[in-house]
């Protein structure tokens, strides 16, 4: 049986909803064989909030985890995460500009703290993103603080400014760009931009409010990471997905009193 192999770059999850858990969890229920190369531990504080810790890993140790699965076994489509040092970015870049596989740039810039809130963990990466890892993309998944920060935006809170802001990225390289929108439209739909350099492609979905929404952008940039690897397009891949991001975030479930994540059985093969 032949299986598409595929790579997440990205950070540890201690709670097991989002980071590498959550892409190892969506590459299972999409037919994909997936591997990882873990680039730092984030831990949660129960004491204080949920307030998240970050331990970044060694650059030396990540380099060897690259070695293992690109030279070592090989992938059809790769992804990465979290990249918390300038450190890491810089040399994860020099990693994808000599890849001709597919590559997901999911551009995490915040963790969830507490129901609703985010802080900005890694501010001083966002130029390092921009030059190091943009323009080898195939497809970047920004939610709607992280396109603003990208394109040199205040905020997004319009189509119009989602539609400049894609373009802003583009312009650094990327070949598409997915701008995870929920917030653009009253009532009861969910809308995602994609542009591709030319047009702009809009996917709707039901909107669905949680208050423990913990790892929808990993396991989006996940999914997406998967079905390119098996031959999607990038808008085929992205139509999958957000139809099984509605019906993951339908069964999501409550960890503790600060979060909980999607059910990732909700992306099994059908």
């Amino acid at each position: 049986m032949s299986i598409k192999k595929v790579l997440t770059i990205a950070g540890s999850d201690t709670s097991g909803g989002a980071g590498i858990q959550a892409d190892l969890k969506t590459f299972q229920e999409r037919g994909v064989y997936g591997m990882n190369a873990l680039t730092v531990i984030v831990t949660m504080d129960p004491r204080n909030r949920w307030a998240h810790k970050v331990f970044p890993v060694e650059v030396s140790v990540i380099k060897e985890e690259i070695d293992t699965v690109i030279n070592g076994i090989g992938v059809d489509a790769l992804k990465t995460g979290m990249l918390p040092t300038v450190e890491i970015i810089e040399y994860v870049g020099s990693v994808l500009k000599d890849l001709k596989n597919p590559i997901v740039i999911d551009p995490v810039m915040v963790c969830k703290v507490t129901s609703g809130s985010t802080e900005n963990l890694f501010p001083e990466n966002v130029e390092a993103m921009k030059k190091c890892l943009l323009p080898y993309a195939t497809v970047v998944t920004p939610n709607l603080f992280e396109a603003a920060q990208l394109a040199g935006m205040e905020k997004i809170d319009t189509v119009e400014e989602a539609k400049e802001a894609a373009k802003k990225i583009c312009d650094l390289g990327a070949k598409n760009v997915v701008i995870k929108g929920r917030k653009f439209f009253a009532g009861d739909k969910s809308v995602d931009i994609l542009y591709d350099g030319k047009d702009f492609e809009f996917f709707e979905s039901e909107k669905i409010d949680t208050e423990w929404n913990h790892g929808a952008g990993c396991t989006f940039s996940a999914s997406v990471t998967a079905e390119i690897a098996k031959g999607s397009t990038v808008s085929q891949a992205v139509a999958t997905t957000k139809k099984l991001i509605a019906e993951a975030l339908k069964q999501s479930f409550k960890l503790n009193d600060y979060t909980g994540p999607l059910n990732h059985k909700a992306f099994a093969l059908k």
